[in-house]
Parts: C-alpha cells; structure tokens; sequence
C-alpha cells in the first residue's frame, strides 16, 4: 500500500501519540518537507526535537505541549489579505497556535509571513 501523503501520516502519528501521552514517536516517512514542518514546530516549542537514523527513519521526542496539528488540504493558495480567514478557520482562537506556509522565501509561520508581508500556500496548522 502506498501512501498519499506523507506529511499527513506524520503528523496524525505525532497527533495520535500525544494524545496518548507517549514521549516518542517513530516516524518511517522522511523528506525535507517533513523536517522543515518539523523545524518549525520545535522553534514554536509544540515538539522537543528530532532525530534521523541510518535507514531513514525519524525519532520524534514530544513535550505534551501539542493540542492538535494535521495537514491543510487542498493546499490553499492564501494572499496578504486572506489570513484572517483562514485563523478563524483552522485555529481555535487569536494569537493561538501557528499556520505554516510555504512561501517564495521558503516555509515558515503565517505571523512571519504577516511581518515580511508574503503569500503562499498554506501547508498545516498546529496549536
């Protein structure tokens, strides 16, 4: 069986595990896709950190301070002007919790976003 996407199996594995109160999740999936998401997370403080082994697996290290993430699909194309809407969409109140977007400047928060005044695609959500 393959999968559809990648990103969207981490990320309910790491959803899952949390809440189940595990400290660890190993993850088969690997790209560099999933290690920036990853990236930002841990600089948000929502995971402690990651590691990549041999054979290309992830050892994620989870700090309890995740409510929910998961992947936005379709991938919304989203401008300056749109990201009020789509907070009140995915997040459950203001100033709480991240969107993360891909941007011609790279992957990065919808406030960073917001501060460079940049568009992009809105890749997920985690609070």
């Amino acid at each position: 069986m393959t999968l559809n996407d990648p990103l969207s199996n981490v990320l309910s594995h790491i959803d899952h595990y949390e809440r189940l109160g595990h400290k660890l999740v190993h993850a088969k999936n690997n790209s560099k896709l999933i290690r920036e998401v990853l990236n930002i997370m841990q600089e948000e403080g929502y995971i402690g950190g990651y590691e990549q082994k041999e054979d290309r697996t992830l050892n994620i290290n989870l700090l309890g301070n995740l409510n929910k993430c998961g992947v936005i699909k379709p991938r919304f194309r989203i401008s300056l002007k749109d990201f009020e809407k789509y907070e009140k969409r995915y997040l459950p109140a203001k100033d709480f919790g991240i969107l993360i977007i891909s941007t011609s400047k790279g992957l990065m928060t919808h406030i960073e976003a917001k501060q460079k005044r940049l568009g992009g695609t809105l890749i997920s959500y985690a609070y």
